[in-house]
């Protein structure tokens, strides 16, 4: 349960992976939030490049942690590796080329705080499972954002109908430019809500299958239409980069692996939860123990031994530091 149901903690996790040149921005965005109670957190995807000397600076202050992982998981169980040492009462997602606008917590926070939303009696409640006139928690809360392109074009994002795209591919949309799509990655999602239904799949298409779990549990989803994020598309961003894989034949599996869950739930109603499970978990520095925590969330045996051992031994260094 949350300690102030009107003031959540708030963990933002920003994973990554070699973009020393980037990042520093995404995380004074992310430490500069309205939203006052947070904890900003870094989960390094083994990067080669300076990611740990460029953020060194940020180790001093109060609401922020670095994790390195000492080995290469990808981004989905960099992910699931920021909440599983994470123990905020919601959860939102930046990518470290992401630049939040300065209110966007503040007005997720607001949504998932809301004590006056009801389910309205003229639309059929029990297909998501609710009774009409009930009152209603929303689970996630999602945004609009805009895209800034390596030609300098800025690409307004209010594509709400994409959320359903593997559900109705026949509403169709225009679209202009790659990537043009409803992002699920910056939502706000509540800890309850994670603790149903799971964590990220391990796949290269963890947003689409995880936005699709939501939807389709019958999650409460509200999207926020003002514009409150800004992503920096760079010539090596995932949907603009051939060297990306974002076209890759792996990636079309993982599209089939999603759209299997789709086709499981138009025979049985639901999508079964996904239960973190993180093969080679290591983790070779953390730079304030302290903000490490442990979220209650489906996580695998061996993974849960392994997170025990990593919050020990972020506790006997902070201990011998003192």
């Amino acid at each position: 349960m949350i300690a102030d149901p009107l003031a959540p903690l708030v963990d933002i996790i920003i994973p990554t992976h070699n973009r020393a040149h980037l990042i520093t921005s995404a995380i004074r965005a992310a430490l500069d939030q309205s939203w006052w109670n947070i904890k900003v957190t870094v989960v390094d995807d083994a990067s080669s490049d300076k990611t740990e000397e460029v953020l060194c600076p940020f180790f001093s202050h109060p609401r922020f942690n670095y994790i390195k992982l000492g080995n290469n998981l990808g981004t989905a169980q960099a992910k699931n590796v920021g909440l599983l040492l994470t123990d905020g009462d919601a959860v939102t997602f930046h990518d470290s080329d992401d630049l939040p606008h300065r209110d966007k917590v503040l007005h997720q926070v607001r949504v998932l705080t809301a004590q006056d939303i009801n389910a309205d009696e003229c639309l059929n409640w029990a297909l998501a499972g609710k009774t009409a006139g009930q009152a209603l928690d929303v689970g996630a809360a999602l945004t609009h954002h805009e895209l800034i392109l390596p030609d300098g074009r800025r690409v307004e994002v209010r594509r709400d109908l994409s959320l359903i795209d593997d559900v109705f591919p026949n509403l169709q949309m225009g679209t202009q430019v790659p990537g043009e799509w409803t992002h699920i990655n910056s939502g706000l999602f509540r800890t309850e809500m994670l603790r149903r239904l799971g964590g990220f799949e391990n796949c290269i298409e963890e947003d689409r299958e995880f936005r699709n779990r939501l939807i389709l549990n019958g999650e409460i989803i509200w999207v926020i239409p003002q514009i409150l994020l800004t992503k920096i598309e760079t010539p090596d961003s995932l949907t603009q980069s051939a060297a990306s894989d974002y076209d890759s034949a792996r990636r079309k599996a993982d599209r089939l692996l999603v759209w299997d869950k789709v086709a499981d739930w138009r025979k049985n109603g639901k999508v079964e939860p996904v239960t973190i499970s993180i093969d080679d978990f290591e983790v070779s520095f953390v730079s304030n123990p302290a903000l490490l925590g442990r979220r209650d969330i489906p996580v695998a045996p061996r993974t849960n031994a392994q997170v025990t051992d990593i919050l020990a031994s972020a506790s006997a260094t902070e201990l011998a530091a003192q």
